[in-house]
């Protein structure tokens, strides 16, 4: 199946990366856009404004769009091959639905330096135009492993040295822990959060607090808060 990315700061970073883009599609001039292709050597094609949006399934094309090669997967094995300080970071995301909540984790997950993304084969989001768009560059940039069981995939983890921490209700304060260990963060499916299973692999759960009248924060927001306070554990001022 053809697969496409859109809008134009998704398109002109993978130009400047080079080597996924097949074939660049216009319906709007983009002086970038023509010039890094010619640099490459991919194709222009121009296309009105409704059929760009046929082949990208939304309006939101911002007027170019780029056929591109299947998004690139690796292993867990890949993800933790360079982790050599034991204050490795991964997310892995149980379930989650959202493309856009996907895109958003992968953009934060970038700007923390995180060592990777896990996310199940079946029944959750993948790599898809939509997390692309979201993710601003990212998806090609943080490397995802996509696995069959998340609970296994603990168990393997936790017996090379990790330590899973899962983001969840009624857990210890996310400020208590230090992060100071290669861990991984778990993060929830939008409305049923952890799974039991994955829960009991969890070593710590923890929360964020809130006061206000509103009891849960949207999966890729907790995310952010919760790499950002692993980052400044380990890079304090």
């Amino acid at each position: 199946m053809t697969q496409y990315i859109y809008g134009r700061n998704t398109v002109h970073q993978i130009l400047e990366d080079g080597g996924r883009a097949k074939v660049i599609y216009l319906s709007s001039p983009d002086d970038k856009a023509e010039k890094l292709a010619a640099m490459r050597h991919i194709p222009v094609k121009q296309v009105d404004k409704k059929t760009m949006a046929k082949m990208v399934h939304s309006d939101h094309h911002q007027g170019i769009c780029a056929e591109i090669a299947p998004y690139q997967t690796y292993s867990v094995d890949n993800l933790i091959e360079h982790v050599e300080d034991g204050r490795g970071l991964l997310i892995m995301l149980d379930e989650l639905e959202d493309p856009h909540n996907l895109g958003a984790i992968l953009r934060t997950a970038d700007a923390v330096g995180a060592d990777g993304v896990i996310f199940k084969k079946n029944n959750a989001v993948g790599l898809t135009p939509a997390a692309a768009k979201v993710s601003a560059g990212a998806i090609d940039t943080v490397k995802c492993a996509c696995v069959t069981n998340l609970s296994r995939t603990c168990e393997d983890l936790k017996k090379k040295g990790w330590w899973i921490v899962g983001a969840d209700m009624d857990g210890q304060d996310y400020r208590d822990l230090h992060y100071d260990v290669n861990t991984v963060l778990v993060i929830g499916n939008e409305g049923k959060g952890i799974s039991r299973l994955l829960s009991k692999q969890c070593d710590y759960i923890v929360s964020l607090p809130m006061v206000g009248k509103i009891t849960s924060l949207n999966a890729s927001v907790s995310a952010g808060i919760l790499m950002y306070e692993i980052f400044s554990k380990r890079h304090p001022l």
